[in-house]
C-alpha cells in the first residue's frame, strides 16, 4: 500500500503520492482545514504503545498521541501499522544548556512514572545474541563505507565489540531495574516549546533502564543538523544526569554495570548504524560523530 492510500484511509484526500519526510521510515506531513498532522509508521504493538503514552500525557508529559477521527487511528495496512499524530510547532535542539537540563528532567520524570511491570505489554528488550561473527561482518562493512569516505579505523574497535559480545550473559542475568521507555528518546525527537516535548514516541519497550540512559548518552545528537556533531561532553553528560536525578535513583547495581551497558548499546545501536547506512559516512557530520563515538568507546572515558 502507497502513501496515498494510507493518507486517504485516515481521511487526508490527497491526489499525489505523497513524500516522506525521513528519509529512514514513511512519515508524511499532512494539511488539513487548518491543522498539520504527521502520519507515520509505527511498531506492531501499536495500541499498546498508544496506552502507554497517553498515561504519560495524563500524567504531565509533554508527549504526542493520536489524534481522534473519524476512523480508527492507529490502523493497519498490509503488514504495517500507521498513526496519525498532531504537528507540535516548536524550536528545534541547538545544545544550549537549558535544553539539556531540560531533556534529562523529561527522560527522569519517563522513568519515574514507569510501572513495575510491563503492564502495558511493551515489546520487550532481549537482545543478548550477538556473535563473532556479526561482529566480523559489520567491521568489514564499516571499514568499507570507511574506506570510500577516505577515513581510517582504529583497529581498536573490533577487540572492543568483541569484548562486549562476552558481556551479553552476564547482562542479560544481572536483573536489572526496568522501565517503560520510549526508548528513542534524542534531539531529533524533540521540539521545545521551550520546555522539550517527545514527538516520537513508538519505540517504546520495556528495557533495562541503564540501556536507555546508555542509549541517550550515545546517540543523543544523532542525524540532528542544529545538534554538535559530537556525544555530549562530560559537562554536558553531567548536566543532563542532574536533571534525570531529579526523578531518579539509580540503583548500586545499575552503577556496577554501567559501564558495560554502554558498550552493549554500543554493540547493538551503534555498530548496527554504522555498519547498515554507507550514506551517512558521506556525511561530513555524521562522520565527526561516529568518530568521537569510537574514540569514547574506545577510550573508556569516564562518563560516569
Amino acid at each position: 500500500m502507497n502513501g496515498k492510500e494510507i493518507l486517504n484511509r485516515f481521511g487526508f484526500k490527497v491526489k499525489e503520492e505523497p513524500i516522506s519526510i525521513y528519509p529512514y521510515s514513511p512519515v508524511y506531513l499532512v494539511r488539513h482545514g487548518d491543522d498539520d498532522f504527521i502520519v507515520k509508521r509505527t511498531q506492531r504493538k501499536a495500541r499498546q504503545v498508544m496506552a502507554y503514552t497517553s498515561m504519560l500525557k495524563d500524567r504531565g508529559v509533554n508527549v504526542v498521541t493520536p489524534v481522534k477521527l473519524t476512523v480508527d487511528n492507529p490502523q493497519k495496512f498490509n503488514e504495517s501499522n500507521f498513526v496519525v499524530y498532531p504537528f507540535i510547532e516548536g524550536n528545534k535542539y541547538s545544545g544550549e544548556k537549558k535544553e539539556i537540563l531540560e531533556a534529562g528532567k523529561l527522560l527522569g520524570l519517563i522513568h519515574r512514572l514507569s510501572p513495575v511491570s510491563n503492564v502495558y505489554d511493551l515489546l520487550e528488550y532481549n537482545i543478548y545474541d550477538f556473535n563473532e561473527q556479526e561482529v566480523e561482518e559489520s567491521m568489514e562493512a564499516i571499514k568499507h563505507h570507511a574506506d570510500k569516505a577516505g577515513l581510517k579505523i582504529d583497529t581498536g574497535l573490533k577487540a572492543k565489540l568483541l569484548e562486549s559480545v562476552e558481556y551479553q550473559a552476564e547482562l542479560s542475568h544481572a536483573e536489572l531495574p526496568h522501565v517503560a521507555s520510549p526508548h528513542d528518546f534524542k534531539a531529533n525527537n524533540l521540539v521545545f516549546i521551550p520546555e522539550p516535548f517527545l514527538i516520537d514516541p513508538d519505540n517504546a519497550s520495556w528495557i533495562p533502564r541503564i540501556f536507555d540512559l546508555a542509549l541517550a548518552l550515545l546517540l543523543f545528537h544523532n542525524e540532528h543538523r542544529e545538534a554538535p556533531d559530537r556525544i555530549f561532553t562530560i559537562d554536558e553528560w553531567n548536566l543532563f544526569l542532574s536533571g534525570y536525578k531529579e526523578y531518579v535513583t539509580l540503583t548500586d547495581k545499575e552503577k556496577f554495570f554501567w559501564k558495560k551497558s554502554i558498550q552493549h548499546i554500543f554493540l547493538d545501536e551503534v555498530m548496527w548504524l554504522m555498519a547498515e547506512f554507507e550514506k551517512d559516512w558521506q556525511n561530513p557530520s555524521q562522520q565527526n560523530l561516529f568518530n568521537n563515538l569510537i574514540e569514547i568507546v574506545i577510550g573508556d572515558t569516564d562518563y560516569n
